[in-house]
């Protein structure tokens, strides 16, 4: 059901709203973490180094993927926000459109190119193979992946955050399941891994969208509505194309990240592969949350209720804080036990490398969160070029940083270092430019261009 996010209490909307996306983003990770969990305990470590590895080039292919959403679901919320449903409606249809255009683009490049990338980040020998098989898999897929998170950005732009929340705890407990089955069953090593994934992420993806059309034919507008529009191309690109850079960006300097790492060896892989699983668990539930200030700024920025908006950082803030205080105390305390529930082996070197990246960047979790935050104003608001600024100022400074301490005597605590300096000095350009976008709230957005 459609929810209007310009009326109630700012801090009683938002906590309806984001809740339901946090526990979706949650059971989202399920995904990966479900694949990293089977592999490193069914098949053997270097499995889980692979689909670790792999992880890290498919992050590339989800940044296009969320750079729609979020360029779809801002734009839709604020013409929602304005009463423009048919409006709305070509911008959905304009959408769907372009990403089966990229899609199948990206699909091309990844088959023609994914095992240089793999050669780029210097994959040890042993585990190439499984990478490269988990990743043509993965490419089959992209579609899924695609239409899906496109659906679901949908939905949260029309205030509807319970619908995105039943699709992914469903998907999610079943893939847990298949998994199970084709690996320790089917004994498919990592192929069932991600043939697992492709079977319950096209399910999921085609009910989604089946879901998303009967909720427009609910949608009562007059006359014809146009299925393709340049000018709302042009709108949604506005904020889509840094989205996609930007996500884009983060994925390539974590594969030179990764390809670091890959230099201290197959159990520092299999360590950082389990540890980065949970770390970016937090950090995308985190991010979700930030695209439900998004869409509740855009809502209000289209209401033109910019007193809202304000109010809703103020409670966003609150949100995202709250979620950290438990996070960050069972990643610094019991990370240990965590990281030992992907390995088939109980002590070494693996659970050690994971246990310190997550001692040493969980309690700046807090920090990470208030730039999420701010970043949900701004990018609700469509204010782009500042959104990117404080995200490549965090990119640029974790891989120059690992890639320099890394050759220190600091070693790999050196790479683990670079992720609190990089979000901090994000954080504080975040935060400022929110407090200097609030004092000139009439500035246009894509919406009003």
């Amino acid at each position: 059901m459609s929810k209007d996010l310009t009326t109630g209490k700012p801090s009683t909307v938002l906590w309806k709203f984001c809740l339901p996306l946090f526990g979706s983003i949650i059971f989202q990770q399920l995904y990966n973490i479900a694949d990293s969990f089977v592999a490193g305990k069914f098949i053997n470590n270097d499995a889980l180094a692979s689909v670790g590895n792999s992880y890290e080039i498919t992050l590339i292919f989800l940044a296009f993927a969320f750079g729609c959403n979020i360029g779809c679901s801002v734009i839709v919320s604020q013409l929602f926000g304005a009463g423009r449903h048919k409006d709305l409606k070509t911008a959905v249809y304009t959408t769907l459109i372009s990403i089966g255009v990229l899609c199948a683009l990206l699909m091309l490049l990844g088959i023609l190119f994914c095992d240089n990338l793999l050669h780029l980040i210097h994959t040890p020998d042993t585990i190439f193979a499984d990478s490269k098989l988990y990743l043509d898999i993965y490419i089959l897929g992209l579609p899924f992946v695609f239409y899906y998170n496109v659906a679901n950005g949908i939905f949260t732009a029309l205030g509807d955050s319970k619908t995105p929340f039943i699709f992914l705890a469903c998907s999610s407990v079943t893939n847990i399941a298949v998994d199970v089955l084709f690996v320790a069953g089917f004994h498919m090593g990592v192929s069932g891994v991600a043939w697992a994934t492709f079977l319950c992420q096209g399910i999921s993806c085609i009910l989604a969208v089946l879901f998303l059309f009967r909720r427009f034919s609910k949608i009562k507008t007059e006359g014809k509505t146009k299925i393709f529009s340049w000018k709302l191309l042009q709108q949604i690109a506005v904020v889509a194309v840094p989205s996609i850079l930007q996500q884009s960006f983060i994925s390539v300097g974590n594969i030179i990240i990764q390809g670091v790492i890959n230099g201290f060896g197959a159990a520092t892989i299999a360590g950082f592969s389990a540890a980065v699983k949970l770390n970016n668990m937090v950090t995308a539930s985190l991010s979700t949350l930030s695209n439900g200030i998004s869409n509740f700024t855009a809502q209000n920025l289209g209401a033109e209720k910019f007193d809202r908006i304000r109010a809703g950082f103020k409670a966003g803030l609150r949100i995202v804080w709250t979620i950290c205080i438990p996070l960050v105390l069972i990643y610094f305390i019991a990370g240990r036990y965590l990281i030992y529930a992907f390995l088939d082996s109980p002590t070494g070197q693996a659970i050690d490398v994971g246990t310190l990246f997550l001692r040493i960047v969980s309690p700046f979790y807090f920090v990470v969160a208030a730039k999420l935050a701010a970043d949900g104003i701004l990018r609700g608001a469509g204010l782009m070029k500042q959104f990117v600024i404080a995200t490549f100022a965090d990119l640029a400074l974790r891989v120059v940083l690992a890639i320099v301490l890394s050759a220190t005597a600091l070693e790999t605590i050196g790479i683990w270092i670079s992720w609190p300096i990089g979000w901090t000095v994000s954080a504080v350009l975040s935060i400022v430019f929110y407090a200097f976008s609030m004092k000139k709230p009439q500035a246009k957005t894509p919406l009003q261009s």
